[in-house]
């Protein structure tokens, strides 16, 4: 299919009801993990008190092993026996394997001081967004008026329209001229539309924003009427016929189904506005970067 759609500044919208794809690096990633749910900040009720593990006279402390415990639980795992059992048991074989590329001089190489760099610098990042977030947490106000702010922002219509690309003017002419005279659309745009995407549905471009369309084709669209046909389009991919079939308010989500991706949208926010903060105090030496 030919790509005339622009990246939409509304595209938001369509990743909301959804598992969007937020984070842009390892700090993003972390915030978005962040959860301001007072159920997942709330202690996971054990079954029992846990107990440290010693392996070859080192310990794994409880504290390390409720951490392992309380991610499981939060990816669905019920707190249950087995689910210890089988936490410290993968905790055992870690600390084997630890201890035993530590005997062997793994330890030592330049890859494991590497991925160990990596390891620290991770951890610290993980540390840094929870000491972020716990002095600047996002309230359900805050989600709430973010919801409010985008569904204002978005007040737009809906348009099902269909159309035939072709590389000139004077071909697009002529199909104007046919279709005026009762030719049909989806005939043409099967047989001569260069978008091949949309011409096996007979020109069928489904509903969409117009934003989400290059400039000369949204303003042609927001000016057609239901039914009717566009005049020949310019567009940078060639010459558009447009057909509106039918247009719609805009539908926005419902809160519950949006809070949680506009609740991890204003915790990236956060973090880069820190990060930002960071930079601007930073003395960065780089060849790749001006200042």
């Amino acid at each position: 299919m030919l790509k005339f759609y622009r990246f939409a500044t509304l595209s938001f919208l369509a990743a909301l009801s959804s598992n969007p794809v937020y984070a842009a690096d390892v700090a993003a990633d972390v915030a978005a993990d962040v959860t301001t749910d007072a159920a997942a900040d709330a202690p996971a009720a054990h079954m029992s008190a846990t107990k440290a593990v010693t392996v070859n006279g080192v310990t794994i402390s409880a504290d390390r092993i409720d951490a392992h415990i309380k991610t499981a639980i939060g990816q669905g795992r019920p707190d249950t026996p087995q689910l210890r059992i089988a936490v410290e048991d993968e905790l055992i074989s870690l600390e084997l394997m630890a201890q035993d590329a530590a005997k062997n001089g793994l330890s030592e190489t330049a890859e494991a001081k590497r991925q160990l760099e990596i390891a620290q610098q991770s951890a610290l990042i993980g540390i840094f967004v929870q000491d972020h977030f716990a002095k600047h947490p996002i309230t359900e106000d805050d989600i709430k008026q973010e919801y409010e702010k985008l569904k204002k922002s978005t007040s737009e219509s809906e348009y099902k329209a269909r159309h035939i690309l072709v590389k000139e003017e004077e071909e697009a002419k002529k199909i104007l001229s046919r279709l005026k005279k009762g030719a049909k659309f989806n005939q043409i745009a099967q047989k001569q539309s260069l978008d091949k995407g949309s011409s096996i549905n007979g020109g069928d471009l489904g509903w969409s924003l117009s934003s989400n369309f290059v400039p000369p084709f949204a303003n042609a669209l927001k000016e057609l009427k239901k039914g009717k046909l566009s005049e020949p389009v310019k567009t940078e991919f060639g010459w558009h016929i447009i057909k509106l079939d039918d247009i719609r308010d805009l539908k926005f989500p419902a809160y519950q189904e949006v809070r949680k991706n506009i609740s991890q949208r204003l915790q990236q926010q956060s973090i880069q506005k820190a990060i930002g903060n960071l930079r601007a105090l930073a003395k960065i030496e780089s060849s790749l970067q001006s200042r």
